[in-house]
């Protein structure tokens, strides 16, 4: 894969520190991207999914499995990545899990667009290492301590992690 960024006139090769995810929506269609970014702090995720319910907040989750099977409802992406055993939700006294994140806002085009910086993961091969997992955009915002997942919703988009 060749990483956008050039160096020098020269495409530099994606490596070890960037990573991408091409989301599926629920009906199958490519509906969205996002570039992933090992930085100091955790994993800078850039991401642009649309066909989302409008103007609403919803859960942006790393799942554990890298499967994005549209069919079974993206139910093949398995829960929330939890390498920690931790419950889930900022507002858990056990929590968050790594995969846990912020909701994100969509706007009134239908267009998530985010910069997420997250601390509890790496993209390397660690036990926290999120390379093969994928990422999940849900239909409702997580309330930040059901348990297992925040009670967010339908799986609207998922995308994995390459």
């Amino acid at each position: 894969m060749i990483a956008s960024a050039l160096f020098g006139g020269i495409a530099m090769a994606q490596d070890a520190t960037t990573a991408t995810a091409s989301f599926v929506g629920a009906d199958g269609s490519e509906n969205g991207n996002a570039t992933l970014t090992e930085a100091p702090g955790g994993v800078l995720i850039e991401v642009e999914v649309s066909g989302l319910p409008a103007s609403q907040w919803v859960a942006f989750h790393v799942h554990e499995t890298g499967s994005c099977d549209h069919t079974s409802g993206h139910e093949s992406a398995g829960g929330h990545f939890n390498p920690g055993d931790k419950e889930h939700g900022y507002k858990s006294a056990n929590g968050p899990h790594a995969g846990d994140m912020p909701n994100q806002y969509v706007g009134a085009d239908g267009t998530m667009r985010a910069q997420v910086l997250n601390t509890s993961v790496t993209l390397d091969d660690a036990e926290n290492g999120i390379q093969g997992k994928a990422l999940m955009v849900h239909a409702g915002a997580d309330d930040y301590e059901s348990q297992p997942s925040g009670d967010a919703g339908e799986r609207l988009a998922c995308g994995v992690i390459e």
